[in-house]
C-alpha cells in the first residue's frame, strides 16, 4: 500500500471501549479534527503475549501525550467485547486492566485495510465465497495525525517488533516544534 504521509487520514466510525471499559457505538476520528493530534496505533490481538507490555507503556506515558494535546487510540481486529474483557483482566493474567485510552474495534478489518496494516488477504474460492489467506490481524502500525486530520508520520512493523513509546513522543515533539517555529527540529528535541 502506498504511504499515507501528507494525506487525509482514512475516516472511520466504529465501536470502541473508552474510559477503561465503557463500550460506545460511534467512535470516530472526526471528533478530534481541529482539536487534538492523534496517535493511532494498531496492535496484533487482544490476549497476545507481547501486546500487554506495549499497551501499558502507552498508558504509563498517557499524561505526557495529554500535555502535548495528543489523543492516543489503540486498534486491533478484535471485537469490542474482546477489548472489554482484555481491559478487565489484570496485567499478571495477561490483561491490560488500568488502560484508559480508547481502544477501537476493527472487526470488519476495514480500518486496518485502509491504513495498510492488515496482514493477510481475501480471495474468492471456486464457489464465489470469500476466503481469508493469512492471519487477518494487524501488523504493528502507528500513525501521527495532525489537528487537520493529515497523516504526518507512519510506521508499520511486523508483529514481533514492538514500538518505542519514547520515540513516539519525540516524533510528536518534532512535529509540534516545526509547526510552532517553522524550522526543522534538532535531533535531540
Amino acid at each position: 500500500m502506498p504511504t499515507l504521509i501528507g494525506k487525509k487520514a482514512p475516516a472511520f466510525r466504529t465501536k470502541a471501549v473508552i474510559d477503561g471499559g465503557k463500550i460506545v457505538d460511534n467512535f470516530s476520528l472526526d471528533q478530534f479534527i481541529d482539536k487534538k493530534y492523534v496517535v493511532l496505533f494498531f496492535y496484533t490481538k487482544d490476549f497476545s503475549g507481547i501486546c500487554p507490555s506495549e499497551l501499558y507503556d502507552f498508558q504509563e506515558r498517557i499524561d505526557e501525550f495529554k500535555s502535548r494535546g495528543v489523543e492516543v487510540i489503540g486498534c486491533s481486529t478484535d471485537s469490542e467485547e474482546s477489548h472489554q474483557a482484555f481491559l478487565n483482566l489484570e496485567k499478571e493474567n495477561g490483561g491490560i486492566k488500568g488502560v484508559t485510552y480508547p481502544i477501537i474495534s476493527d472487526n470488519t478489518k476495514t480500518i486496518c485495510s485502509n491504513y495498510g496494516t492488515l496482514a493477510g488477504d481475501y480471495e474468492l474460492d471456486e464457489e464465489n465465497q470469500l476466503v481469508a489467506t493469512g492471519p487477518m490481524i494487524s501488523f504493528r502500525g502507528l500513525f501521527l495525525i495532525d489537528k487537520k486530520g493529515v497523516v504526518q508520520h507512519q510506521l508499520i512493523n511486523h508483529f514481533t517488533i514492538v514500538r518505542d513509546v519514547k520515540e513516539v513522543l519525540r516524533v510528536v515533539d518534532a512535529l509540534k516544534y516545526f509547526e510552532e517555529k517553522g524550522e526543522f527540529c534538532p535531533i535531540s528535541k
